[in-house]
């Protein structure tokens, strides 16, 4: 897939972002409009304003500030940004004349475009687009609340944003395609969080998300980007952007909205799906390097997180408490998020004893007790005992009581993570939310704060995901599968639009995805014989190109033990796929040896609309439609990807073995998910579905036993 414009570069855009000099266009004379709280909100902004209004001009001192002009022809050469406060009606013109000015950037307030739905404002919109094409000026909006950028001091908005708090080594930049959710997260700085930007696009004409984002991988001023998605035509483009800012070294987080699956179209096989536009969203993120967090309420604490925790030296996760409660939380939320504690050494064990009374508890999550009350050095002394190992990366302390002793209980753990350079995360779990101690905590560039034990864990298992990334940057791609095997699918395509699941099993295995033997047979006697070749039990299922789902038409019969069974099963076939599906073509019957299923998974996957060749792997069985427990990743993928996504699994323990079975192999099974996410790369231009259901693991081994491949129609 490839984006239709690159991004624009941060030279294009600082007009916009970090104007110098700002005209406010404006035609009201009432003292609260648009133009108006603009002007207010940039009086201390330190930038050349200008208001073009022509009802004020005759009324106001020459020697006003701002200086009030009839028209845009009036301002001085090469301005750099406009704020257009004027109707939608005379947006274009006041646009255009801008643009003829030459100014370099313009911000449109305007609602009523593309957001209504209607062709004529539609129509509007893409106006605003080709000027910006032809004219070279970069315009944000419209339906756009405006932006906050030099950490607050340029306040490019009519809204009552809030103050921002000074940029620090941790300032977040926001990028919201939501003006009022935008602004929303912003008031975070009244909790302390630190802003360099907040950045909002209302209709994206000309500059959208990506740009923003882009924007803010080259900011100096800013060192992590927040991100509140909803979707864009070429999402591409956000990818490319999240590259750019993981080669600057800043982290990109983001809350993905609209995330519903209604209007997806029915997917012929269970991985497509599975693999719906969330999971596809979510997969296309991390192949960027982008972090998705699920909550919204999690963007701008994980943000502030990833923005002072550089980068994990270990995944082990050291946890202390002052209260027994707060230790079981700790253990309940890490083994529901993965994040692992592990226990101290002897040595680190010691240590702790020495600090915590015997009623307590040296085990990770440490129980320090309320003893600490006469005994204030004991917490970060345990802190340090436990960072200073190399088995520790993080640690995290739940702080259940705020009141001002409480303050300094935690502010003393500031030197520890200076001295160990690894992140303390403080989890609120008082309900007095901006209690003593809250602004402190966030201020601090080595402590971090949480106001919830499960965003705090799902932060440090992203952080440990994330790095484990970084890690593998340098990866080679190695192909498994011999690129010959290309050819197999070219050979077979013209059997239809549907390929059979011989067929299909065929090019599969051309790719080395193991396979079940077969045979095709066209009598009960064929398949009798072929039984008794392949030993008893054997299966029976129909083939035809025309019957995709054979056990909803009666096309499978499991477990035959003798030729009789199989001649009357072979006959029950056919009468029984017949009635359900009377114009169906059928090869025949394919006969297979029965194999035991020690466990099923699901491997395949589907060509997106907007990401290209996607594939999944997931638990299968009744667990596709009970659990529908699968990853998603854009194909291909490496083996240490294909890992990672059964690593990800909340079935993964089943592939160790369960109640006596073997263990599965699970090179060999992740080195199925990578041949068959080469095929689907590899065939993305005609391939819109794949479905190997099941993958069964037998003893051990990884078979393929079932198999669908559909093809795109032509006309797509």
């Amino acid at each position: 897939m490839t984006s239709s414009r690159s991004l624009y570069g941060a030279a294009e855009l600082w007009p916009l972002i970090q104007p110098r000099s700002i005209a406010i266009v404006d035609f009201s004379s009432k003292p609260g409009s648009f133009g108006a709280r603009t002007a207010q909100n940039l009086l201390d902004s330190g930038a050349q304003v200008w208001m073009i209004n022509p009802k004020l001009a005759a009324k106001t001192a020459p020697d006003s500030s701002p200086a009030v002009l009839a028209h845009i022809d009036l301002l001085p050469e090469a301005v750099d940004c406009a704020v257009i406060a004027v109707p939608r009606d005379a947006v274009h013109e006041v646009a255009s004349a801008c643009a003829r000015k030459g100014v370099r950037g313009a911000i449109v307030y305007a609602s009523g475009y593309a957001e209504t739905g209607q062709a004529e404002h539609r129509i509007l919109q893409e106006q605003l687009t080709e000027l910006s094409r032809q004219s070279g000026m970069r315009i944000l909006g419209p339906n756009c609340i405006g932006i906050l950028s030099d950490s607050g001091r340029l306040r490019l908005t009519f809204a009552e944003a809030p103050e921002l708090a000074q940029s620090r080594s941790s300032s977040i930049g926001l990028v919201s395609q939501s003006g009022g959710l935008g602004l929303a997260l912003a008031q975070a700085a009244r909790h302390g969080y630190a802003f360099s930007h907040v950045l909002t696009g209302g209709n994206s004409c000309d500059v959208d998300v990506a740009d923003q984002v882009a924007y803010l991988a080259d900011a100096p001023d800013c060192k992590v980007i927040a991100c509140l998605f909803e979707g864009m035509a070429d999402p591409q483009r956000l990818l490319e952007a999240g590259r750019r800012a993981a080669r600057a070294g800043k982290p990109v987080i983001v809350h993905k909205i609209a995330t519903g699956e209604e209007g997806m179209q029915a997917a012929m096989s269970h991985t497509g799906s599975l693999a719906g536009s969330a999971s596809v969203y979510r997969a296309a993120f991390e192949s960027a390097g982008i972090i998705e967090v699920d909550d919204f309420e999690a963007l701008i604490e994980t943000a502030a997180f990833f923005a002072k925790a550089g980068q994990p030296r270990s995944t082990g996760v050291a946890a202390l408490s002052t209260s027994g409660g707060g230790a079981i939380m700790v253990a309940d939320k890490a083994e529901l998020h993965q994040v692992p504690l592990p226990q101290p050494s002897a040595e680190v064990e010691a240590l702790l004893r020495s600090h915590i009374p015997e009623f307590g508890s040296s085990r990770n999550p440490c129980d320090v007790t309320a003893q600490i009350l006469t005994n204030p050095q004991s917490l970060p002394e345990c802190a340090r005992a436990m960072l200073n190992s190399d088995t520790y990366g993080a640690l995290v302390l739940p702080h259940p009581y705020a009141y001002p002793p409480g303050t300094q209980r935690l502010l003393a753990l500031e030197s520890v993570g200076r001295e160990t350079g690894k992140p303390i995360c403080c989890v609120w779990l008082s309900q007095w939310m901006d209690g003593p101690g809250a602004m402190e905590v966030e201020a601090s560039p080595h402590l971090a704060l949480f106001r919830s034990l499960d965003r705090c864990m799902a932060a440090l298992r992203a952080w440990h995901l994330y790095g484990q990334r970084l890690s593998r940057q340098a990866e080679q791609k190695t192909r498994l599968s011999d690129p010959a095997a290309a050819q197999a699918l070219a050979q077979e395509a013209h059997t239809g639009r549907t390929l059979t699941e011989s067929v299909s099993k065929h090019v599969l295995n051309a790719y080395g995805v193991p396979v079940v033997p077969e045979r095709l047979v066209q009598s009960a006697q064929a398949a009798a014989d072929a039984a008794e070749n392949f030993g008893y039990p054997v299966v029976l299922k129909v083939q035809s190109p025309d019957v995709p789902h054979k056990t909803e038409a009666g096309g499978v019969q499991l477990d035959l033990r003798s030729a009789k069974a199989v001649g009357e099963a072979y006959d029950a076939i056919m009468t029984s796929v017949r009635a359900h599906s009377p114009h169906a073509h059928i090869d025949g019957v394919l006969v297979q040896p029965m194999i035991r299923r020690d466990l099923e998974l699901i491997v395949g996957g589907r060509r997106d609309p907007q990401f290209g060749p996607t594939v999944v792997v997931g638990l299968g069985g009744v667990f596709v439609e009970l659990l529908k427990d699968s990853v998603v990743a854009l194909a291909p993928v490496t083996l240490a990807q294909a890992h990672d996504m059964l690593n990800q699994l909340r079935g993964r323990a089943l592939l160790d073995g369960f109640r006596g079975t073997p263990a599965a192999n699970l090179e060999e099974v992740a080195e199925t998910v990578v041949r068959v996410s080469e095929f689907l790369a590899d065939h993305s231009g005609i391939v819109d579905e794949l479905d190997v259901n099941p993958l069964v693991i037998s003893n051990g081994r990884t078979i393929a036993v079932d198999a669908l491949i559909a093809l795109r129609s032509p006309d797509v």
